[in-house]
């Protein structure tokens, strides 16, 4: 009976153990070192469950994530969890654009001053006035030059001795004292001298001084009128200096003038000074614009999007770029899941596209959202590219750390302490992008917890040993 009995209490408890063995062969399941939430790496967890900080799960730390080097490895449910993408660095040629406002001048190179040729006096002055617009040959004033008409006798008298070579000569004198050549013809021809002379405009434009008045005297070489010519303007525009690279003369603009909104009118660059506003740190650009109708006023004012010369650059994302103000970072895609830290070289933004001039190369992947998670990870192992030009990271204070490479040094309160262990409420850590927080240090010797108290004000000294942050020395501050 006894033997009936235990047999199959045998054969039971055996086909129990080998099922109850065959979901360990079968799961083979991944060993987790802790958990620990994304947001705060430091605190580490040894059950999983909600964070205490924030309304999140906390994320598993596998023990062959922690065994890659130089690299960042993240768990597959993480990456998805999180909504993780990935983008692609391209290569392609871009053309720098750039936005200012734009004012409409009087293209100066375009202007024309009417003098008087020889001394004389105003006979007369035309209905002009500054401002006005006029056309080519329009007459201004009639002045009478004595010298002329003594100089026209002359020819006349010479003329009448039949000598072509003296009559030739007196011809070429008054063409010299800057009578034109229908005067003189006019005065060959009727025999009789023009004391009066009409001054015209070379061309057509505005009036932009007049200095002759009736009944004024003049002198030889006196300025009576300035006009500027109106068949082109110029648009100027400041553009910020660091943005005043790409732009080249020649190069094409668009122009919206708030008189004609929804017409965009086309221009060139004709002129990029060579000084820029030292106040405004901006460099004066001018641009010309054909004026049919002579619609475009001196004064009105418009949008001016300039084109910079095209040229092939590599280009991520905006949002795939780390940025603290003394470095900027991308991680790229080594794997399913594997990434490392690069620095990158910025150029310009261009819309939601960044300009990369070094770090990366065309047809790699780099991470594009949630970098939080694999930045944490990469500062909490050290595997962040050293700065150039450093050596030590800075603690919040600016302090360098003064034991050993890779260690930081930063201010705290003590909260807790034992020989082997101290918790601090410390300062903000930015080499490790920490936060100001409280966490538990160990104690690289039992002697330095002598002389330490609870809300004692310290300077410390640590770094990061395999899985711990460890005090290398620590001493006591006066508030």
């Amino acid at each position: 009976m006894a033997a009936g009995w235990g047999l199959p209490q045998w054969r039971a408890s055996s086909t129990h153990a080998v099922d109850g063995a065959a979901p360990h062969a079968g799961t083979a399941e991944r060993k987790v070192l802790y958990w620990y939430d994304p947001m705060s790496p430091t605190q580490k967890f040894d059950k999983p469950g909600k964070s205490p900080f924030m309304d999140m799960d906390l994320v598993p730390k596998y023990a062959e994530e922690d065994s890659q080097d130089g690299g960042v490895s993240v768990s597959a449910q993480t990456v998805q969890s999180l909504g993780l993408r990935t983008a692609e660095v391209v290569r392609r040629d871009i053309g720098v654009d750039v936005d200012v406002v734009g004012t409409v001048l009087l293209n100066d190179r375009d202007v024309s001053i009417v003098q008087a040729r020889s001394a004389g006096f105003v006979e007369r002055v035309y209905a002009r006035a500054p401002g006005d617009v006029i056309g080519a040959g329009a007459p201004l004033a009639d002045l009478l030059l004595p010298e002329w008409v003594a100089a026209q006798r002359e020819f006349l008298a010479v003329r009448a001795l039949k000598d072509e070579s003296l009559t030739a000569a007196a011809r070429q004198r008054l063409l010299l004292l800057g009578m034109p050549q229908a005067l003189v013809a006019q005065v060959e021809r009727t025999g009789e001298p023009r004391g009066i002379y009409t001054v015209t405009t070379p061309q057509g434009g505005m009036v932009a001084e007049l200095m002759v008045r009736q009944g004024m005297t003049v002198s030889a070489g006196a300025s009576l009128a300035r006009v500027n010519g109106l068949a082109t303007v110029w648009i100027e525009a400041a553009v910020p200096e660091a943005q005043s690279g790409p732009l080249q003369m020649g190069n094409e603009a668009q122009v919206r003038l708030a008189a004609f909104p929804g017409e965009v009118l086309k221009a060139r660059i004709v002129s990029i000074l060579p000084q820029a506003n030292s106040d405004t740190r901006t460099v004066r650009v001018r641009l010309e614009l054909a004026n049919p109708g002579q619609r475009l006023k001196a004064g009105m004012s418009g949008q001016v999007a300039l084109k910079g010369r095209e040229q092939p650059a590599l280009l991520v994302p905006s949002e795939a770029v780390i940025r603290t103000g003394k470095r900027a970072l991308a991680y790229v895609v080594d794997g399913p899941g594997k990434f490392h830290p690069v620095d990158v070289q910025l150029g310009a933004e261009i819309d939601d596209q960044l300009v990369v001039q070094g770090g990366l190369e065309a047809g790699q992947q780099v991470v594009a959202s949630a970098q939080f998670l694999i930045d944490s990870e990469a500062s909490l192992r050290g595997v962040l590219p050293a700065q150039a030009g450093t050596s030590n990271p800075t603690s919040g204070h600016g302090e360098h750390g003064s034991a050993a490479p890779n260690t930081i040094t930063v201010r705290g309160v003590i909260e807790e302490v034992s020989p082997t262990e101290v918790t601090l409420a410390h300062d903000a850590v930015p080499a490790l992008k920490w936060p100001p927080m409280t966490m538990g240090f160990k104690l690289a010797d039992p002697r330095l917890a002598a002389g330490l108290a609870p809300k004692q004000q310290v300077r410390f000294t640590f770094s990061k040993q395999g899985e711990d942050y460890v005090i290398a020395a620590i001493e006591g501050i006066k508030p």
